[in-house]
This record gives structure tokens, C-alpha cells and sequence, in this order.
């Protein structure tokens, strides 16, 4: 996979998991006088991280393995296989119902998934606008 392949599908993933951010938090202002819900969150790049460094750092120790419900201890992740996960955060409480929603910071969190997200598509547009400067040459 070339370079600007590879760079447009990760910004549109990137864009994909900041969407899905963005209803996750809108999610959680709806429900932040709710009786014991839990605010959500989501985990993305903690996982491409893994899958960037397993494909840069390849282990020379392998398992032997003859199923495969076996652990895998070397096994190269492709980044276009990992998914966005919703986590539950389930440890704290911030009000006396058992609701754990702070609205202003979750509403300061819309703000930067949605600067994040503009800054992710201009991103994607000097992308395609480096490849028609080429194309013009």
C-alpha cells in the first residue's frame, strides 16, 4: 500500500472514530441527570498504536501453535482491522444519583472532537489537492 493510500484510509477512519466520539458524547449530555448512568468514552488509538507497533517490531519469539484458540504472542496486527471500542466508566461518581456526567466537561469535549474533526478534513482535502498539483505536472 502506498503512502497516500494509506494516509486518506487512516484520516477517514480518523474521521469515522471522531464521529462516532461526537455521539458518544452528545449521548452523554442527554443522560447526565440520569440516576446511575456511567459516562462513555471511546478507545481507538491506544489499539492503532499496537498495530503500528507490531508491524515495525516484529518478534523473533513465536508460539507454537496447532489451534487457533491458542495465544498468539507475535502476531502482526493490520491497522485497518482494528475498531473504535465504547468504554463504560464504571469506577467513579461525580453526583450524589450515582451519575458520573460532568455536561461542562463533556460539552468542552464536543468542542474538540469537533475542531479535531475539521482539522481532519483539511487534512484529507491537502492530501487530494497535493495529488492534483501532480497530476497537473
Amino acid at each position: 500500500m502506498n503512502t497516500f493510500t494509506r494516509s486518506v484510509d487512516l484520516l477517514q477512519r480518523a474521521m469515522s472514530v471522531n464521529s462516532l466520539r461526537y455521539q458518544v458524547s452528545a449521548n452523554n449530555i442527554a443522560n447526565a441527570e440520569v440516576p446511575n448512568y456511567k459516562r462513555q468514552e471511546v478507545n481507538f488509538e491506544s489499539e492503532l498504536k499496537k498495530a503500528f507497533d507490531s508491524e515495525k517490531n516484529p518478534s523473533n519469539f513465536e508460539l507454537a501453535t496447532n489451534d487457533e484458540r491458542h495465544i498468539q504472542v507475535s502476531q502482526k496486527m493490520d491497522f485497518r482491522d482494528v475498531q473504535p471500542r465504547r468504554v463504560t466508566d464504571w469506577t467513579t461518581t461525580a453526583n450524589a444519583n450515582g451519575n458520573n456526567v460532568d455536561p461542562e466537561s463533556e460539552a468542552m469535549n464536543v468542542m474538540k472532537i469537533q475542531l479535531n474533526y475539521r482539522l481532519l478534513a483539511q487534512l484529507e482535502n491537502f492530501e487530494f489537492s497535493q495529488v492534483k498539483i501532480a497530476m497537473k505536472k
